[in-house]
C-alpha cells in the first residue's frame, strides 16, 4: 500500500514543482520507491519527475480522460511506497464547462482518487491572511481533504511564527517552512519550466532541493498525513489509437512535447516507435509506415532545421508515399516557413502552406475538442479528439484544407483548424485522448 498525496497550491508559481521534486528525491534517498503524476495537460513536468524518481511519470486529466483511463494510468504506482500527484495552477482552477470527468482542476483528481492535498502556500506580503486562504481552500469542496501545509519563501522567523500561529488556530497542520533560497529555483521559459533534458545539472539541482526541504520539512509527518492507497484492478481505459504500426518519431531538443501516456498506449497497442533527430539532420526511418513530429521549441532551432537538407528532403520523400503528422511545433515545421523571434524567416519542409511567426508573440492556450473533417494518421473523418494547445506564435497563413472543426472548452469555435495537404496533416493542439 502506497502513501498517496496531491501537491497543490492557491495559484501557479508558488513552488509546487520544486516541492514535488524535492520530496520525491528526499524519499528516494531514504530507499523508498516514489511514483509521480502530473494533473493537467503540462507536458514538461513529467520529465522532471522522472529525473527525480527514476520512474516515468504520466499526465492525468479530468477534462480529457474518463475515470477508467485515470485509474489505468495511476495503477502504475501499485508497487510504489509513495505516490505524488503534482497539480497545475491553483487547486480548484479548471475550465468553465465540464469535460469527460471534470473541469481539468487538480481538485477533481484529489476527489476522484481520495488522495489528500498537501498545500504549498507562499505567504510573501501577508501573514495571518495565508491561514484564511488555506482555510478557504480546505472548506471550498466537501470531497477534497486537506492534509496540511508547507510554507514557501518565508521572510523571517517572526514571519513564520505569525503564519504558523494563524494556521494552527484554524486547525491546519504545518509540516514545514522554507526560507527564501534562490539556489533551488528552476529556470523558466515562456511555456513554463525549461525541459529537464536541457538541464545538465538537473540531478544536482534536485539533490540540493531535497537536502533543503528535508532540513525544513517534517518528512515523516507528511507521510503520516497521506492516504493509504492501493489501486483497484483497472483495465486499459485509454482512448488512444496508434497512428501506424511502425512510427518514425522526431525526438530531440526541438521535438520533445509528446504526452508519455500516448507513447505508452501506442506501444501497448503493438506499435513500434523508431525515433530520429531532425536536429542531427536525420530523415525518418524508411521502413516506418507513418511519421510523427511532436511539438517542442522549433523556433529556437529554426535556422538549423532549415539548413538540414537531409532531414527536409527525407521528410518530403517519406510524405510522397506515407502519412506525416505534426503537432504544434511539428506542425509549424511541416509548413512553408517559420519566422523566429528576431524576425528572420526560415524555410521549413513545405509539406503544408502554414506560416507562423514568433516575432510578434500571441498566446494560444486551452483545451481543444476537434471533430475531424479529414482523416489523419490513426483517425478517420468524424472522430472527436481531445487535446490541449499552448504556444506563442502568430499564425500568418493556414491555407490548406481544414483538418477539423475545433472548439475550446466552452464550445466556442477556434479559428485554427489544423490542415491537410496530400498525406501531410497537422494540428496546433497536442492529442491527449479520443472522445468516445
Amino acid at each position: 500500500m502506497a502513501a498517496a498525496l496531491v501537491i497543490s497550491a492557491p495559484a501557479s508559481g508558488v513552488g509546487k514543482t520544486t516541492l514535488t521534486l524535492a520530496l520525491a528525491r528526499a524519499w528516494r534517498n531514504r530507499g523508498l520507491n516514489v511514483q509521480c503524476f502530473k494533473s493537467g495537460p503540462d507536458y514538461i513536468d513529467p520529465a522532471f519527475h522522472a529525473a527525480a524518481t527514476g520512474r516515468a511519470s504520466v499526465n492525468v486529466d479530468s477534462w480529457a480522460m474518463d475515470g477508467a483511463a485515470i485509474a489505468h494510468l495511476v495503477s502504475r504506482g501499485a508497487d510504489a511506497d509513495v505516490v505524488l500527484a503534482e497539480g497545475s495552477m491553483g487547486l480548484f482552477d479548471g475550465v468553465a464547462a465540464r469535460g469527460v470527468s471534470g473541469t481539468g482542476a487538480t481538485a477533481d483528481i484529489a476527489e476522484m482518487l481520495g488522495w489528500p492535498v498537501l498545500l504549498v502556500i507562499d505567504p510573501s506580503g501577508q501573514a495571518q491572511t495565508a491561514a484564511a486562504i488555506a482555510a478557504g481552500l480546505r472548506d471550498y469542496r466537501a470531497g477534497v481533504r486537506l492534509a496540511g501545509v508547507v510554507l514557501n519563501r518565508v521572510a523571517s522567523p517572526r514571519h513564520e511564527d505569525l503564519v504558523r500561529r494563524a494556521l494552527n488556530d484554524a486547525g491546519i497542520a504545518v509540516f514545514g517552512a522554507l526560507p527564501r533560497h534562490a539556489e533551488i529555483s528552476l529556470p523558466k521559459r515562456h511555456l513554463g519550466l525549461v525541459q529537464a533534458e536541457e538541464q545538465a545539472e538537473i540531478g544536482k539541482l534536485i539533490d540540493e532541493a531535497a537536502r533543503f526541504v528535508a532540513e525544513h520539512v517534517d518528512l515523516d509527518a507528511v507521510l503520516r498525513s497521506a492516504a493509504g492507497w492501493s489501486p483497484h484492478a483497472a483495465a486499459n481505459g485509454l482512448n488512444v489509437t496508434p497512428p501506424g504500426q511502425r512510427i518514425a518519431l522526431a525526438r530531440d531538443a526541438a521535438f520533445s512535447f509528446v504526452y508519455p501516456h500516448m507513447l505508452e498506449a501506442w506501444r501497448a497497442a503493438g506499435a513500434e516507435i523508431v525515433p530520429f533527430s531532425p536536429l542531427a539532420d536525420e530523415a525518418p526511418d524508411a521502413s516506418a509506415d507513418v511519421c510523427w513530429l511532436p511539438g517542442g521549441y522549433p523556433e529556437l532551432h529554426a535556422g538549423r532545421i532549415a539548413a538540414n537538407a537531409r532531414f527536409r528532403s527525407g521528410l518530403r520523400a517519406f510524405a510522397e508515399t506515407r502519412p506525416v503528422h505534426g503537432e504544434c511545433g511539428g506542425y509549424m515545421v511541416l509548413g512553408a516557413a517559420l519566422t523566429d523571434a528576431d524576425g528572420v524567416r526560415h524555410e521549413m519542409a513545405g509539406l503544408l502552406g502554414l506560416e507562423t511567426s514568433f516575432a510578434k508573440r500571441r498566446m494560444h492556450l486551452g483545451y481543444r475538442l476537434a471533430e475531424l473533417a479529414a482523416p489523419m494518421p490513426g483517425h478517420e473523418v468524424g472522430v472527436r479528439l481531445r487535446g490541449h494547445e499552448f504556444h506563442y506564435s502568430t499564425i500568418l497563413a493556414e491555407p490548406d484544407t481544414p483538418l477539423a472543426v475545433v472548439h475550446d472548452a466552452t464550445g466556442a469555435v477556434i479559428a485554427e483548424t489544423g490542415s491537410r495537404r496530400g498525406r501531410a496533416t497537422g494540428t496546433f493542439f497536442h492529442l491527449i485522448a479520443e472522445d468516445r
